[in-house]
């Protein structure tokens, strides 16, 4: 088991946030964060980093557990500067975080807020291809 960043034993290998970086308590704080066009460019960004098939890939392999590039251009069967372009743009936009040990580099996810992104997100895409096709002739 992992120490988490709460102080609690974690079963996973994501850290865990500290009471303060949960962010809004109420829906009129996080209405007032939405509102801030410099959030919501700064979380369109995120998006758009998670966005590509195979960055969300990585981030799914780093949800598992923390990683160093080689592993990942092992599972991923990919060359390395195409695995380190990759890890290079999530790691700019906070997704994830690189320890150095010796010649080789780890990484990790960010933080607990990045595995539940990719985790909602996988979770809602499963759903929606087990709905039956939306029939266009009903309008919106």
């Amino acid at each position: 088991m992992k120490q988490s960043r709460t102080g609690g034993d974690s079963a996973d290998s994501t850290p865990g946030c500290l009471g303060h970086e949960h962010g809004p308590a109420n829906r009129k704080e996080l209405d007032a964060i939405a509102s801030s066009p410099k959030a919501l460019e700064r979380a369109a960004a995120l998006f758009r980093a998670m966005g590509d098939p195979a960055r969300l890939r990585l981030l799914v392999l780093l949800g598992q557990q923390e990683r160093c590039v080689g592993e990942l251009v092992e599972t991923l069967g990919e060359k390395f500067p195409t695995v380190s372009q990759r890890l290079r743009l999530l790691r700019s936009e906070g997704l994830v975080t690189r320890r150095r040990d010796g010649n080789h580099l780890h990484y990790a996810l960010a933080d607990r807020h990045v595995a539940d992104m990719v985790t909602t997100a996988l979770e809602h895409a499963a759903e929606l291809a087990a709905q039956p096709a939306p029939n266009d002739e009903e309008g919106a």
